[in-house]
């Protein structure tokens, strides 16, 4: 990508299109286009359509999703199903229909079974149920894989998919009610220590094993793959992670450890886990030259960092 080409990033005021912004910026690219939803309400067709045509984007960083934890996922299934096929949709036609170089798409690792053997490959897809919580959303992510790959056959695109593993960082979501599970252990401690709570409570066993990326690191991939790779390179999609996974409850330990929270942890066995565990295969993308930086606790600690300057004083 040359510096002064247009690039889309949307879903830019999110956790992942943020990122990628910083990461974009930071490497002295000066044409990024980010578009707010008030700008752009990119599940109306007619409205990305004549974005495309004005804006005529050279790359195209699809980061935008309807995005959240169990909770939100299991109260919000026709939404989260709806709204992630309509925005993937536009954004890939309008792509192919007004030319764009590339298009980055990134899903999920919930696209796998509930059951794969692990670590996951990505040849693992469609092999088997998926874990029912987040079906529909995942359904959605690998509905965004297979219309990139009947357009790169058809059309003759340059349309990447990318698979990350759970993320977290700056920007994220901390609201309890629909938040992943290191931003909503984060506010849990936060809240519990100003508090002064002798216990929390955390939902499910804890026993689930999971695997966080953090996300000024998934950045750097993406930018990475659009620099160096197309898509016959990484077909028909590509993982990335850290290749480390740990039981939530060794999470929660962690994260009460950095917010500085000195009461109990009480796990409710009542609650949904979720998967049992979710650990990436990145052989293929490690093959291509790319690890991530950041470590598991220096990214919990600046993301704590991040959440104080934020929200210290309202969550308080």
């Amino acid at each position: 990508m040359h510096k002064h080409e247009k690039i889309l990033v949307a879903g830019s005021s999110g956790l992942v299109g943020s990122a990628i912004v910083r990461k974009l910026k930071e490497m002295g690219y000066t044409s990024i286009l980010t578009p707010s939803h008030q700008q752009l309400d990119l599940i109306d067709q007619r409205k990305v359509f004549e974005f495309f045509a004005c804006e005529k984007p050279d790359y195209v960083l699809l980061a935008a999703a309807k995005v959240g934890g169990i909770l939100a996922n299991i109260t919000y299934p026709g939404e989260f199903i709806y709204q992630n096929i309509m925005i993937q949709t536009n954004i890939i036609e309008a792509s192919y229909k007004y030319k764009a170089k590339k298009l980055l798409f990134l899903g999920s690792s919930c696209i796998y079974p509930k059951l794969a053997p692990q670590p996951l490959k990505e040849g693992y897809l469609l092999s088997g149920p998926l874990e029912s919580t987040n079906e529909p959303y995942a359904v959605a992510k690998i509905c965004g894989i297979k219309m990139c790959l009947a357009y790169n056959q058809q059309y003759g695109t340059d349309f990447l998919c990318l698979m990350p593993t759970n993320l977290y960082g700056p920007n994220d979501n901390f609201d309890l009610q629909d938040s992943h599970v290191l931003p909503a252990l984060i506010r849990k401690f936060h809240e519990a220590k100003v508090n002064d709570k002798s216990f929390t409570v955390i939902w499910g066993s804890g026993s689930p094993k999971r695997e966080f990326l953090y996300v000024d690191d998934l950045a750097d991939a993406c930018v990475y793959l659009l620099n160096n790779y197309n898509f016959k390179d990484i077909s028909p999609f590509i993982n990335v992670g850290t290749g480390q996974d740990l039981p939530v409850k060794q999470l929660a330990y962690i994260v009460k450890s950095i917010v500085g929270y000195t009461g109990d942890i009480k796990f409710d066995h009542s609650k949904p886990d979720g998967t049992p565990r979710k650990l990436l295969d990145i052989s293929k993308m490690n093959s291509l030259g790319w690890k991530a930086k950041t470590s598991l606790e220096d990214g919990i600690r600046k993301t704590y960092n991040w959440f104080l300057d934020k929200y210290g004083m309202e969550y308080s």
